[in-house]
């Protein structure tokens, strides 16, 4: 059983107590020049944790990711055909 997750970027003053994040959720990437964290977590859980996380000293502010709400069926894609021979002789 798949759980959904839910990326939330953690804007923060300073980097130092950036990995204790690590206990909130996956830390996937935390960026040194523009000091974000993106952190992932259950999608039950997200806003919950958001307000906890908010309440730090150095937590400047939280955003949710988008990318569970986006569609990614696109209706008039069309298969490439070179790419379609590729995949049936299997290289």
């Amino acid at each position: 059983m798949l759980t959904e997750r839910q990326a939330l970027i953690v804007w923060l003053h300073s980097l130092k107590p950036a990995k204790s994040l690590r206990k909130y959720g996956n830390v996937h990437y935390v960026s040194k020049k523009m000091k974000y964290a993106v952190l992932y977590c259950n999608h039950v859980e997200a806003p919950g944790l958001a307000e906890k996380l908010a309440a730090f000293s150095f937590v400047k502010k939280i955003d949710f990711s988008e990318k569970p709400f986006l569609k990614v069926d696109y209706e008039n894609s069309r298969p490439d055909k070179a790419k379609e021979y590729d995949y049936k002789i299997g290289v």
